[in-house]
């Protein structure tokens, strides 16, 4: 079972709702499709959402083919979230 979630140590997409100096949603998602990892929890309203004090883990992860998946749990030690392709992305995401 697994007990430690990793955490996202960097989340650069300023235009999401849960980043405010950090990301602030309790957990993300990562989800995506055609070899791209989308961070499925990004949200780009004009307000601020989130937990005030929270380090955001990732929660669950859809992106089988990457080599931190395992049984859609992230292995990595942590991960990144940027743009790329003019969305979210887990920055971390690798495939074999």
């Amino acid at each position: 079972m697994t007990t430690v979630m990793p955490p996202v140590s960097e989340c650069t997409v300023a235009g999401c709702s849960y980043n405010d100096h950090g990301c602030h949603a309790f957990a993300i998602t990562v989800s995506g499709s055609d070899g791209h990892a989308d961070c499925g929890t990004f949200l780009p309203l004009t307000i601020r959402g989130g937990l005030p004090r929270a380090e955001a883990q990732v929660g669950a992860c859809q992106r089988t083919d990457c080599v931190h998946n395992d049984a859609l749990e992230c292995r990595a030690s942590d991960i990144r979230v940027g743009f790329d392709h003019d969305t979210a992305s887990c920055l971390t995401y690798a495939t074999a």
